[in-house]
């Protein structure tokens, strides 16, 4: 990772009720955040219905870039977002294969 990105942790708060016109967009969304996934611009994507949010940590040159980026998703315009620098965001990475001695 080079050290001149940012790391911001972007708290998407989606609507009470799902329209079919949000419903419709889903599958877009799903297709920017793999393309972003793949570019190393998001780290991480979660999402919990429960309780209507959607999380995400990226990792960009700037808070500008950032915006661009969100706004690019097509599911932003439904949704509230709080944006929060991070100091440091540490993962375990999932696709490393476990070392074994036998």
């Amino acid at each position: 990772m080079e050290s001149s990105l940012i790391q911001f942790m972007v708290d998407f708060t989606m609507p009470k009720e799902l329209t079919e016109e949000f419903v419709s967009r889903i599958p877009h969304q799903r297709a920017a955040v793999n393309r972003l996934l793949n570019e190393g611009k998001i780290l991480n994507y979660a999402l919990s219905l429960e309780n209507s949010k959607l999380w995400a940590v990226f990792s960009v040159h700037s808070e500008s870039e950032l915006m661009q980026l969100i706004q690019t998703l097509p599911l932003t315009r439904y949704m509230n977002v709080s944006i929060h620098e991070l100091t440091f965001f540490n993962a375990a990475n999932p696709f490393a294969p476990a070392f074994s001695v036998n």
